[in-house]
């Protein structure tokens, strides 16, 4: 299968690691990947900023770039959920331009659901000795309804031990420009997310929303906390004792 591999602003800039893993993981799941270097922002600031025309400038040139492939998958459920969910909305008032943006919308998958629900892949080969407990974003498990994927792909990962947080579907406070809007709400939530996670005695935090973990460990490093947050991709490809 033809993937087109999007990398979000967040992974690219600030976690390039987590795009490589994406990568591979993709590759040894025998998909023939494609990085296009024309892709850029999917445009969900501009669109939840009520920026519309922006974000619309932005989708056309998104929905140019990608709908050639048979799949286009990326490591965010946020970025995701802006394709296919709020594409087809932007361009409700332009029909020819809706078909586009509702036909990329279509193929357009996170990565844990791609490599479950499409390509009926779970065990990758993975092996990492580490006890570890897992972040549904809100994206990713309300957005998409994505919550079992992860951790079918986990609990084939040799050696791994994966238990559950208290209150697992709660929100950890970074919702985008919300943790700049109301910065003490949001230091609230992520403190709270934080002692459910530290009261499982894990060793390691995974996500599948960089944004989530960067927030999370953020907070976690801030308060001294030793435990250490993995995108999954980087999960799929470790290949330890």
């Amino acid at each position: 299968m033809k993937v087109g591999l999007f990398i979000p602003c967040i992974v690219e800039q600030f976690h390039p690691q987590v795009g490589e893993a994406t990568a591979r993981v993709l590759a040894k799941a025998g998909c023939s990947l494609d990085y296009p270097p024309d892709q850029t922002c999917c445009g969900q600031l501009q669109y939840k900023t009520g920026n519309w025309k922006s974000a619309r400038d932005v989708a056309r040139h998104f929905i140019k770039v990608f709908e050639g492939f048979e799949a286009v998958v990326a490591p965010s459920g946020s970025c995701v959920a802006m394709v296919r969910k709020y594409y087809p909305e932007l361009f409700r008032d332009d029909p020819r331009e809706r078909q586009r943006a509702q036909s990329l919308a279509q193929k357009t998958f996170e990565l844990t659901e791609f490599l479950v629900r499409v390509l009926g892949v779970e065990d990758l080969g993975a092996r990492w000795r580490t006890k570890a407990v897992y972040h549904d974003s809100c994206q990713v498990s309300r957005a998409l309804g994505i919550k079992e994927e992860p951790r079918r792909l986990l609990s084939k990962v040799e050696g791994l031990e994966l238990v559950e947080m208290e209150q697992g579907e709660v929100c950890c406070g970074f919702g985008g420009s919300f943790s700049l809007q109301f910065p003490e709400i949001s230091e609230a939530m992520v403190a709270e997310k934080a002692s459910h996670i530290l009261a499982t005695g894990a060793e390691t935090l995974i996500s599948a929303e960089i944004s989530c973990l960067m927030n999370i460990g953020g907070y976690l490093k801030r308060k001294g906390a030793s435990i250490v947050p993995v995108h999954i991709a980087e999960v799929l490809v470790q290949r330890g004792k």
